[in-house]
C-alpha cells in the first residue's frame, strides 16, 4: 500500500517539475525580450544624445577658433605697430647719437684750441715775468714782500685806527649786550651769601660738664673723636667746646652727638657710640631731604633716589667757605635766566647747573677731578649727553661742545664772585697777581707789568722803540690770550698795553 502510494506521488512531482521548468523557460525568453527591447531603447537615446553633444562641441569649437584668429590678428597688428614706433625711435636715436658725435668733435677741436691758447698765455706770462724780474732785478717772492712792506707801511696808521674803530665798536656792543643779559640773569635769583668755618661751638650749661665730656683718662673725648674724625677742643672758655675738622659732614655728626651726650648726661663710651650711631641716621636723613629740597627747587624731577642724595651730600660740602649745594643751586638758576634770555635749551642748562658740582660730594673717597667724577656718576644715572657735556666744561677741561657749557661756565662764576661768596687766602691772592705779572712780563719788549684791582687788570708798559703800536695790539691779545690758558680766575682780567713815547728838545 504504501508502495502504491508513493509511486503516483513520485510521478506528480515529476510532473509538476517539468511543468515549472518549461513555465520558467517561457517567463525568461518574454523577459529577455523585453529587455533587449529596453537596451535597444536606450542606445536609440544615447546615439541621439551623443550626437547633440557632438554638434555643440563643433559649434563652440569653431566660435573659439574664430575667436583666435581674431586675437591673433588684433596681437599682429599691434605688433606691427610696435616695430613701427621701435624703427621710428632707433632712427630718432641714430639722429641724435650722430648729431651728440658732431657737437663732441666740435668740442674737441674747442677744447683742443682752448688748450693752445692757454699754453700760449702761459709762455706769454712766463716771458713777460722774465722780462720783468730782469729789469726790475727782484724775483717774484722779493717784488711781493717788497710790494707789500710799502703798502704796509703806507697804510699800516689808517689799517690800525680802522681796525681799533671796527673792534670797539664790536666789543662795546657785545659787552652792553651781556651786560644786560648777566643783569637781568643776577636780578632773577640772588641767593644769601654766608661763609661757613672749619669750627662748630657747641654751648654747654656749666663748666662742670667739661670734665664729664672729657671723661677718665680723657677716654670719652678720645672715643668721640674716633668715631666722628673730628677734633674735640675743651679749653678755657667758658661753657663752649670747639669742634673742629675739615669735613662738614663729620662735624655736625660730633655736634648733634655731643649735644644729645649733654642733654641725656650718660656721657660713657657705650652711650657715646649709640648717640654717633643716631646722629650718623639723623645726618642721612637731612641730606636725602636736603637733595629732594633741591630737586624740588630748581624743578629738575624724576630723577633716581640715589643721585638725589649724592646731591643733598653737598650740604656737608664746601669750596673756599661757599655752600655747595648753595652755590649748585643758584648756578642751576642763573644757567636757566640766561640760557631764557638768549633762547639756549633752559632744561638742559638748568640740569646741567644743578649738577656742575656733583662730583664734590665723594671727591674725598674717589680719586679724580670732581668734573671727572661727576660726569662718571651722571653717566652712571643714565643723565642725557647734553646735560654731562654742558656740565664738564665749566672749568675748561673739556671742550666746550655747546652753547648750555658756556652758560654753566659764566654762571658758575657768577655764583663764586659774589661779594662774600668766597675766602682766599693772602697767600693765594699774591701768587695769583705774581704769576698775573710773570706772564707779561715773558714777552719781548715789555718793561714793566703791574696787577691792579684785585688781580682785575693788569697793566703792561712796553718800550716805544722796539713795539709800534700795531704790535701793542698785538702784544695785548697775546698777552690775553696766554692768561686765559694758564691761569684760572673768576670774572675776567683786563689787558692795558701802554706805549709812550717822549721827544725832549733843548732851545738854546
Amino acid at each position: 500500500m504504501d508502495l502504491l502510494f508513493i509511486f503516483p506521488l513520485i510521478l506528480v512531482i515529476c510532473a509538476a517539475a517539468a511543468a515549472g521548468y518549461f513555465a520558467r523557460q517561457a517567463i525568461a525568453k518574454k523577459r529577455a525580450g523585453t529587455i533587449e527591447k529596453n537596451i535597444a531603447g536606450k542606445l536609440a537615446k544615447a546615439k541621439i544624445e551623443a550626437q547633440k553633444l557632438q554638434d555643440e562641441a563643433q559649434a563652440k569649437a569653431q566660435k573659439m577658433m574664430e575667436d583666435s584668429r581674431q586675437e591673433v590678428s588684433r596681437r599682429q597688428k599691434e605688433i606691427a605697430k610696435t616695430e613701427m614706433l621701435i624703427l621710428k625711435r632707433e632712427s630718432n636715436l641714430e639722429q641724435r647719437v650722430a648729431s651728440f658725435e658732431a657737437e663732441e668733435k666740435g668740442l674737441r677741436e674747442k677744447v683742443q684750441k682752448l688748450k693752445s691758447l692757454k699754453e700760449n698765455l702761459e709762455e706769454l706770462h712766463r716771458q713777460a715775468m722774465e722780462s720783468l724780474e730782469r729789469i726790475a732785478r727782484l724775483n717774484k717772492e722779493d717784488a711781493r714782500k717788497e710790494l707789500m712792506e710799502i703798502l704796509e707801511k703806507d697804510y699800516a696808521k689808517d689799517l690800525l685806527e680802522k681796525t681799533r674803530r671796527l673792534e670797539s665798536e664790536g666789543i662795546e656792543g657785545f659787552k652792553r649786550r651781556a651786560r644786560e643779559i648777566l643783569a637781568q640773569a643776577i636780578q632773577k635769583f640772588a641767593l644769601s651769601q654766608a661763609q661757613e668755618m672749619t669750627t662748630s661751638v657747641v654751648s654747654l650749661p656749666s663748666d662742670d660738664i667739661k670734665g664729664r665730656i672729657i671723661g677718665k683718662e680723657g677716654r670719652n673725648i678720645r672715643t668721640l673723636e674716633r668715631l666722628t674724625g673730628v677734633e674735640i677742643i675743651v679749653d678755657e672758655t667758658p661753657e663752649t667746646v670747639v669742634i673742629s675738622g675739615f669735613d662738614p659732614t663729620r662735624r655736625q655728626i660730633a655736634k648733634i652727638a655731643l649735644e644729645k651726650l649733654i642733654q641725656d648726661s650718660r656721657i660713657q663710651p657705650a652711650r657715646i657710640e649709640e648717640t654717633v650711631k643716631i646722629a650718623e641716621e639723623e645726618i642721612a636723613a637731612k641730606i636725602k631731604e636736603a637733595g629732594e629740597q633741591a630737586c624740588y627747587d630748581t624743578n629738575v624731577l624724576g630723577l633716581n633716589p640715589r643721585l638725589v642724595q649724592l646731591l643733598g651730600r653737598l650740604k656737608y660740602r664746601t669750596s673756599y667757605g661757599q655752600n655747595a649745594l648753595l652755590h649748585s643751586i643758584e648756578v642751576a638758576h642763573l644757567s636757566a635766566a640766561i640760557a631764557a634770555e638768549i633762547g639756549a635749551n633752559v632744561k638742559t642748562a638748568r640740569k646741567a647747573g644743578l649738577f656742575h658740582d656733583i662730583g664734590k660730594s665723594v671727591d674725598q673717597q674717589i680719586e679724580g677731578t670732581h668734573v671727572e667724577i661727576g660726569v662718571k656718576i651722571l653717566e652712571k644715572f643714565n643723565i642725557e649727553p647734553e646735560v654731562v657735556a654742558a656740565m664738564r666744561s665749566h672749568h675748561e677741561d673739556f671742550p666746550y661742545e655747546s652753547v648750555e657749557g658756556m652758560i654753566v661756565q659764566a654762571a658758575d662764576q657768577i655764583s663764586g664772585a659774589r661779594p662774600g661768596a668766597r675766602k682766599d687766602t693772602v697767600e693765594n691772592y699774591l701768587k695769583r697777581l705774581g704769576e698775573l705779572e710773570a706772564i707779561a712780563k715773558g714777552f719781548e719788549g715789555v718793561e714793566k707789568a703791574w696787577a691792579l684791582s684785585a688781580g682785575r687788570e693788569i697793566r703792561v708798559f712796553v718800550r716805544p722803540k722796539e713795539i709800534d703800536d700795531w704790535q701793542a695790539q698785538k702784544l695785548a691779545k697775546e698777552i690775553a690770550g696766554r692768561i686765559e690758558e694758564e691761569l684760572r680766575y673768576p670774572g675776567e682780567i683786563k689787558v692795558n698795553v701802554i706805549r709812550e713815547t717822549r721827544v725832549t728838545e733843548f732851545a738854546k
